[in-house]
């Protein structure tokens, strides 16, 4: 019985001593996807209780943005945490590493070169190397590790004698690192490490990411940004040469949901960047439908959408760029344009097949607009008097056609929508700009 009783103790005691160990992967490149998935694998192991943190790792770097916030979730969070090189910690990957509390490297694996660079791999200025810099000093220092070997895989002007006394951005391999405490054990597989951490036998829950986290993600991609800016000013644009609501219309309200509702809920588009962006698209409508010609009106527009978008894009707090990197102001700046420039070339090149197409058929009018059927340029507004009726030939959204004495002519609505066939009366005619009203 007694022995009955001393078995049962042990078992209860196995198993409370039994540890929950918390993996997911960093496999990636550095990017707002990859912080938003590291985030969402944190709160999911505060949430099963984990008793260790195991990230593997394998990662040339990426954005600094993203690097920071990770880093700034592993060192918040009171769960050890342990990190598994199973070839590359370069960048920002080094950065995430040391933050981490126990590191391990597989035989052939390296970690540093942390100096931060632009698209052409050209070190910035140092502005953004001191703030590197310090982020690997702090993060060492919290860590216990020596802190100039941190700035070192930064700056190759530290100068450590027998460490980093070559003039280079400093790099580890696994013996290196661990002779100089940057690694606390080499191992060939994951299994090796939780063994050398004795978490041999802990129940393992690995994190793994939705389809529709891998589609967030996906979508927080700079270049799917791209495509998706384009689909929204080719859309509106389209849009405005069919009448009635289409599928272009409908194409740049779901491409602008797939674009803004990531960044919202990742905190990069916050309000008044989304506003800023409709104020610039409001003002180009007014500019097309109000006021004829190209003025204030569109210009301010114009910057306004290109400012807005490319904000969206950026980490920055107000109008606070202090620590938003130079690289990633122009890499949002050339994103924005060029979709922009290819949505302008996509206008002009393939506007008018698309629109006679068979897919488009429905939604645009295919008669030609012939003298011969009654349609004739607004130069000849000398026909038309102030005062006199005509009848809406098309819907007035506030633009459209109306005819008078079989003649066509394009109108706009002094201050509501006409339906097509709604006899009008002519208000203004100043130049090609030819105003009417329903009200008789």
């Amino acid at each position: 019985m007694v022995l009955l009783l001393l078995c049962c103790y042990a078992s209860a005691r196995a198993e409370d001593s039994l540890k929950v160990v918390f993996k997911f992967d960093i496999k990636t490149e550095i990017m707002p996807g990859a912080a938003r998935s590291v985030s969402k694998a944190m709160k999911q192991a505060s949430e099963q209780k984990a008793d260790v943190i195991f990230i593997h790792m394998n990662t040339y770097g990426g954005m600094l943005d993203a690097a920071d916030s990770i880093r700034t979730a592993i060192l918040n969070n009171p769960i050890p945490s342990i990190v598994f090189i199973d070839n590359n910690a370069a960048s920002a990957g080094a950065l995430i590493s040391i933050a981490c509390n126990k590191i391990y490297m597989r035989s052939g694996a390296s970690i540093g070169a942390a100096t931060v660079v632009d698209q052409e791999a050209k070190p910035l200025p140092d502005k953004y190397q001191s703030y590197m810099r310090s982020m690997m000093r702090s993060t060492a220092e919290k860590r216990g590790r020596d802190p100039r070997i941190a700035e070192a895989m930064v700056d190759p002007r530290t100068y450590i004698p027998g460490i980093n006394d070559s003039g280079k951005v400093l790099t580890f391999t696994a013996n290196e690192a661990f002779i100089n405490g940057y690694c606390d054990g080499i191992a060939e597989t994951v299994e090796e490490v939780l063994k050398s951490e004795n978490l041999s036998g802990s129940e393992i829950i690995e994190y793994r990411p939705t389809a529709l986290d891998k589609f967030i993600n996906w979508l927080l991609h700079p270049a799917i940004s791209g495509v998706l800016i384009l689909i929204i000013i080719g859309g509106i644009y389209f849009e405005l040469q069919t009448p009635g609501v289409g599928f272009p219309l409908l194409a740049a309200a779901v491409a602008a949901l797939l674009y803004f509702a990531p960044l919202y809920l990742e905190g990069l588009a916050s309000h008044w960047e989304v506003l800023l962006i409709l104020a610039g698209f409001i003002l180009i409508a007014l500019e097309i439908f109000v006021f004829p010609g190209f003025g204030v009106s569109g210009i301010s527009g114009i910057t306004l959408v290109i400012f807005g978008f490319v904000l969206t894009l950026l980490p920055n707090i107000g109008f606070d760029f202090t620590f938003t990197p130079n690289e990633s102001i122009l890499e949002s700046m050339l994103t924005v344009l060029l979709s922009i420039t290819l949505a302008i070339i996509m206008m002009f090149v393939f506007g008018g097949r698309v629109l006679k197409s068979k897919l488009f058929g429905k939604l645009v009018l295919q008669d030609a607009m012939t003298a011969q059927q009654g349609y004739i340029s607004n130069t000849e507004t000398s026909l038309l008097n102030v005062g006199a009726h005509a009848t809406a030939y098309t819907d007035l959204r506030p633009s459209g056609k109306i005819i008078q004495n079989g003649k066509v002519f394009t109108a706009v609505a002094e201050s509501h929508f006409i339906s097509k066939g709604t006899t009008v009366k002519i208000v203004a005619v100043d130049g090609i700009k030819i105003t009417v009203t329903d009200r008789l």
